[in-house]
């Protein structure tokens, strides 16, 4: 259930800075926030975590989180140990596999990946914030946030926690299929990863039902190749 309308830009723009606890505050429950990685690539699962902080946000913590897309690795990596290390701070990560994601699409795929996500925290939230402007049924109220991890520090730990997450996995699915660039793109269709697809074609770990693979592939077969105009010999 979702309840009141995703926050407004207005807030985005007051709030240019540093995402902060007043959502979380607001509500004075336990309030869990919840982000997604991996919407975008050409291959590996989506990521989501959410973030619970039962006593409020420590300091240290507050000063530095923000949107992980806008922290280096070194920053995303020192936040995630701090996470795990804090207490008071609930964690929860889960995926949805490429297989998943071919049989639901991404967004449907994301969303199962989320609520896995909510449903391994240790404790129940009472509302989960989603970063974003629809979100899936987790049992409890659900507010969207559009731009929500640079808004809220639960939602922007969430971002850190499953940036982190998917880009070890990623890493580590690079050394089994190397070639595609995946330990320094993750996934995404950049030049390296797409020239990659031309000259190797797809691996089990490509999302093949994605119109930017197909098309890849599709030009990778010239219709004037060998193996194209091949005739079978009677």
């Amino acid at each position: 259930m979702r309840i009141g309308p995703p926050w407004s830009d207005s807030h985005t723009i007051r709030k240019e800075w540093m995402p902060d606890y007043a959502l979380e505050n607001a509500h004075g429950g336990r309030v869990a926030g919840v982000d997604e990685v991996g919407r975008g690539p050409l291959a590996g699962p989506v990521i989501a975590a959410a973030v619970m902080f039962l006593s409020g946000v420590p300091g240290a913590l507050a000063d530095r989180l923000d949107d992980s897309k806008k922290l280096k690795p070194k920053v995303r990596q020192q936040l995630y140990d701090v996470l795990h290390v804090t207490p008071g701070v609930l964690i929860g990560v889960a995926g949805a596999s490429v297989a998943e994601i071919e049989h639901y699409n991404i967004l449907r795929a994301s969303w199962i990946a989320m609520q896995r996500a909510v449903g391994r925290l240790p404790q129940s939230p009472e509302l989960v914030l989603v970063d974003g402007n629809a979100a899936p049924d987790f049992g409890c109220p659900a507010q969207c946030v559009v731009g929500g991890d640079a808004i809220s520090l639960s939602i922007s730990a969430a971002s850190v926690v499953a940036k982190v997450v998917r880009d070890r996995l990623m890493t580590r699915l690079a050394r089994r299929w190397p070639g595609y660039g995946w330990d320094r793109n993750a996934g995404y269709g950049t030049a390296i990863h797409r020239a990659a697809l031309m000259a190797d074609g797809v691996s089990p770990h490509h999302r093949a039902a994605f119109g930017t693979v197909r098309r890849i592939m599709q030009a990778s077969v010239s219709p004037s190749s060998p193996q194209s105009a091949e005739q079978p010999s009677c």
